[in-house]
């Protein structure tokens, strides 16, 4: 049988200082960064990086401070990746942290990880008063360090260039975000990353065109390794997102053609898509040309670029492909954003697995699975129900070299050689893995019976008025386990139906306005369980004021919301 794809040819390296040097010997004058100064995105070139990161590293070089741990923290930035590369490139283990977190947690994690120098951007200063006995430099003093140690080098140093690097010691000490509980420091080293940045580039075309806008934290290891370091080893382009609310200003003003995203970003932008189709009174106009176009494909003829280039040009004119990972994303949203043009696709990874598990091939996919693992890797199912439906277990080099200071935490999760991950999903004949929710999330009945959460999360945000819900277990007054959902609406939409009713909505606590919201996903809710079995169906409900609390990437940190106070809802 013919092979359905080919992997992409890609050039082996060791450790992440080669990734950078071979990238330089092939890229040298090609740019490397968009760094947005004075307003503009001006470029920096590969060989200017390297300058960069060569200077930053002799300047920092201590010779009394060998296999030293240095954190980065700070937003998305040329000084952030400066930073990153020249700690990995020989100087010892560099400490990703995330800028959100609160000055306690900051100063547990410099304390646990044995930081002794915070490179740090100047919006963090304040978080880092309490923490003492550790060197503190900020991002906007790095060029003073960069430009000594550039003249150090040009007066013949060889010291940090000469520093030696073990592919299989840890580099990287990863804290994860905790969404389920107490963080963890995931020890990664070069070989994990480098093996996880080949088998990634073997998958998912990327070439020295293209322009990735990074939007994602960069202390989180997938937009690290795949939208900072892969890019850089396929000699790209990476330019940084300003904020949220301006990704679309950045996509046209630096022409980018890749992004990196989590399912909230994507769906909302495919929802905004929509919403300004409806209200200019042209939505009728673009489902027809969908129709058109698909047909059209069909015989090898693609006018997407033509019939959607109002939308396509909103979002800069040159994006061509959205991948999303982090959690799963709606398949018709993907299929959606295809109909108009964008390649969308889905992984699935942890920050275990630097983080790649699975993904969808650029050139082979399906919308409604979390992808194929990787060619050299392997995804298994341990102790399958009658469904099919396991534990998801991985076997790769990039799997962690366990967690920091915790053998017994590592000795649960690596089992031989296979890295049990916690979540729970079946792998189709085709090989495509699809995942249906966390163990640690799983709602069991007195009867045995399994839901997952994520499951009814899933139809409960088919409906527009949803913006997100989390689905929990709640005991009933007879012992009984019932569904429980958690709704935080979209008001907008919300107060334009009750409104139409004729019901006020300019106070939201008033019994009128109150009641009319609850009948609203009352009825909803009522409708949904009519497609559900009986034993899925939600049977209590609740009504958010304000959105869930959520990591950086946009993920619900359940464990800290399932028990939602009265002076949180409706």
């Amino acid at each position: 049988m013919k092979q359905k794809y080919v992997n992409y040819e890609v050039r082996p390296i060791t450790d992440i200082r080669e990734l950078l040097r071979s990238s330089v010997e092939l890229y040298g004058n090609l740019t490397a960064f968009l760094e947005k100064r004075d307003g503009k995105y001006q470029p920096v070139t590969y060989n200017e990086y390297y300058r960069d990161v060569r200077g930053l590293g002799a300047a920092l070089y201590d010779p009394a401070r060998s296999e030293r741990r240095i954190a980065v923290i700070g937003e998305n930035c040329y000084m952030w990746a400066v930073s990153y590369m020249a700690v990995v490139c020989g100087l010892g283990v560099v400490v990703p942290i995330d800028r959100e977190s609160t000055a306690e947690d900051i100063k547990n994690i410099v304390s646990i990880a044995e930081v002794d120098t915070i490179l740090h951007a100047d919006s963090v200063k304040g978080k880092l008063a309490g923490i003492e006995g550790v060197q503190k430099i900020a991002f906007s003093d790095l060029r003073r360090l960069i430009e000594k140690g550039a003249e150090m080098l040009e007066a013949g140093s060889t010291a940090y260039d000469g520093l030696p690097i073990d592919p299989y010691k840890m580099t990287a000490l990863i804290f994860t975000s905790g969404t389920t509980g107490i963080a963890k420091g995931v020890m990664l080293s070069h070989h994990n990353i480098v093996f996880d940045i080949m088998e990634m580039c073997k998958m998912i075309n990327v070439q020295p065109e293209d322009i990735f806008l990074s939007v994602l934290p960069l202390h989180h290891t997938y937009e690290c390794t795949c939208g900072f370091l892969a890019v850089l080893y396929r000699g790209a382009t990476i330019a940084y997102c300003e904020k949220l609310s301006t990704i679309q200003r950045n996509l046209q003003e630096t022409g980018a053609t890749v992004m990196l995203v989590v399912p909230l970003l994507l769906e909302t932008l495919y929802k905004k898509i929509w919403q300004n189709a409806e209200k200019s009174g042209r939505a009728a106009m673009l489902r027809r040309a969908i129709k058109i176009n698909n047909a059209l494909k069909k015989v090898g003829i693609d006018l997407s670029k033509k019939l959607f280039a109002e939308i396509h040009n909103a979002f800069g004119g040159r994006l061509r492909l959205l991948i999303s990972g982090g959690a799963a994303i709606d398949p018709k949203v993907l299929a959606g954003l295809r109909d108009l043009g964008f390649h969308a696709l889905q992984g699935y990874g942890l920050t275990e697995c630097a983080p790649l598990a699975a993904v969808n091939r650029d050139t082979y996919f399906k919308d409604d699975a979390a992808g194929l693992p990787p060619p050299n890797a392997w995804l298994a199912i341990h102790d399958p129900d009658e469904n099919g439906i396991g534990e998801i277990k991985y076997r790769g080099d990039n799997i962690m070299l366990g967690y920091y200071k915790m053998p017994e935490a590592t000795a649960e999760v690596i089992r031989d050689g296979w890295l049990y991950t916690g979540d729970l999903g079946y792998i189709d004949e085709e090989g495509f893995l699809h995942i249906t929710g966390r163990k640690k999330n799983v709602i069991v009945t007195s009867n045995g019976k399994n839901i997952y959460p994520e499951e009814l999360e899933y139809h409960l945000g088919r409906d527009p008025r949803v913006l997100d819900s989390m689905v929990v277990g709640d005991t009933a007054p007879d012992g009984e386990t019932v569904i429980k959902a958690i709704i935080y609406p979209d008001y907008e939409r919300v107060n334009a139906e009750i409104a139409a009713k004729g019901i006020p909505t300019d106070n939201i606590d008033s019994p009128d306005y109150r009641d009319a919201v609850r009948n609203l996903f009352a009825d909803m809710i009522n409708d949904l369980n009519l497609k559900l079995p009986t034993y899925k169906r939600i049977r209590k409900f609740i009504i958010r004021r304000e959105d869930f609390e959520k990591t950086t990437t946009k993920k619900i940190k359940r464990h800290a919301q399932a028990n939602l106070d009265e002076s949180g809802q409706l």
